[in-house]
């Protein structure tokens, strides 16, 4: 195979999936546009956005990574179902990363935002919303992983180069509408 032919292998897989990751980056765009006055009734909300979105990519892109390297070695069965331990132990482990790690990116923003002038939402609204969005985007991003990565193995596709735009854009897409909700919930039960 000429330099020539891998190239267009290369884009031909991965153009669409780049293309939908620009599309979800967008519609995420435009929900933080639209979250303005949730913006302002959890004061420091907009520091941890990027922190738990950086978070959902690296956390979910590892996940991507690991179940391709199981396909690619053989270890894993590209079935859809988690009926494989493996893949259920890669799952489990992904979320309880992201759970911790919106723990502490809530945590560490709030001391952060309590030595600057301005106001700040108490630590267990941040911690609420970060959990609560985690939880809910950690399912998301978890089904949504797995079912690209076998099914794109399944049907030929490298799922190495379809890991990174899809759980980029899932992630952005599904942990920005989720921060919205978590933050609705929360405000709704009292935070705040």
């Amino acid at each position: 195979m000429s330099v020539r032919d891998v190239a267009v292998e290369a884009y031909r897989e991965a153009l669409p999936a780049l293309a939908a990751s620009v599309v979800g980056g967008l519609f995420a765009g435009v929900v933080l546009g639209g979250m303005r006055a949730e913006l302002r009734a959890v004061p420091g909300l907009l520091v941890l956005v990027p922190a738990l979105l950086a978070t959902r990519g690296n956390v979910y892109g590892s996940l991507g990574a690991r179940l391709a390297s199981g396909l690619h070695q053989g270890l894993v069965e590209p079935r859809v179902g988690v009926t494989d331990e493996r893949v259920r132990a890669a799952i489990a482990a992904a979320i309880a990363n992201g759970l911790l790690a919106s723990l502490f990116a809530a945590t560490v923003a709030y001391l952060v935002l309590r030595t600057l002038p301005g106001a700040v939402a108490p630590l267990p609204t941040l911690i609420a919303i970060a959990l609560l969005a985690g939880i809910m985007s950690g399912v998301a991003l978890s089904i949504a992983v797995v079912v690209v990565v076998f099914v794109g193995y399944r049907r030929g596709q490298n799922p190495d180069t379809l890991v990174g735009p899809v759980v980029t854009t899932t992630g952005d897409v599904f942990g920005i509408a989720f921060l919205l909700l978590a933050v609705r919930i929360v405000l709704t039960l009292g935070g705040g």
